[in-house]
């Protein structure tokens, strides 16, 4: 009878240790637990030391800390009809974990599926040119609408960013003709405001040459200079009628 008595007695114990073992839940800073009573939500615990009632009560974990996942390629036909691979980083938390675990199954697969549809549709609106030159709006575009859209599964999304934009080689010859049809055409319009420039002044200093008719002999004469110190053993002096108009026009003296 009393061996019988302890026998029980100590089935007891056990079964209230593994009780007590399986009710204590110890939740780290980063961890929030979404518990389940009969089945039907009843409230987020945690961090620290949590108990659950066994059977009655299950707990999920759920992982605050910001979580970054890395978008696959994505084949994308931008506006102008121009086939390109993209992929991308997206950084999101769980803000809510009551929603995470109840509005949508597995919300890390969902935010990856739903980041890649998102990608393709807008990065599908824009040109090449856009895609390459404006990626910072493209990269708030693209947080702006998955934000929207995970709102309701408790989940933040933080920051996007386009990693890559992959083309193809003949994509990439014909880009590298037309910036090198773009840089000769800058150099051909620099050349040619030059010479506008150069004409202008010109004619600003013939305009002065031609008021001032001992001007231009000066101006004659500092090019002689300039040519006699070259070291030439010719040199050819020539001599305009106009600088010796003012000697013919003299009258000897009666």
């Amino acid at each position: 009878m009393y061996y019988s008595f302890n026998i029980g007695l100590s089935a007891v114990i056990i079964v209230l240790v593994i009780v007590v073992f399986n009710a204590i839940k110890i939740l780290r800073e980063y961890q929030r637990g979404v518990v389940f009573t009969l089945g039907r939500f009843t409230s987020v615990k945690g961090p620290g030391l949590v108990f659950v009632i066994p059977v009655l009560q299950q707990m999920v974990r759920v992982d605050l800390r910001v979580v970054t996942m890395d978008v696959p390629s994505q084949d994308v036909i931008s506006r102008d009809n121009v086939s390109v691979k993209v992929n991308a980083v997206i950084y999101f938390r769980v803000v809510a974990p009551e929603k995470a675990i109840i509005q949508v199954e597995r919300y890390l697969e969902a935010t990856s599926q739903l980041a890649q549809t998102t990608l393709r549709a807008v990065l599908g609106k824009h040109e090449l040119d856009e895609m390459l030159s404006e990626r910072e709006k493209l990269n708030i575009d693209v947080q702006n609408i998955l934000d929207a859209q995970t709102d309701s599964w408790g989940i933040k999304v933080t920051n996007v960013e386009i990693k890559h934009i992959d083309l193809n080689e003949s994509m990439v010859r014909a880009i590298a003709r037309q910036a090198e049809a773009e840089r000769e055409r800058r150099a051909k319009v620099i050349h040619a405001e030059g010479e506008k420039q150069a004409a202008q002044a010109l004619m600003e200093a013939a305009q002065i040459l031609a008021s001032q008719p001992l001007a231009i002999q000066l101006r004659y004469l500092q090019t002689l200079t300039q040519v006699a110190g070259d070291k030439t053993s010719t040199l050819v002096f020539p001599v305009p009628v106009d600088l010796l108009s003012s000697f013919l026009d003299k009258k000897p003296d009666a």
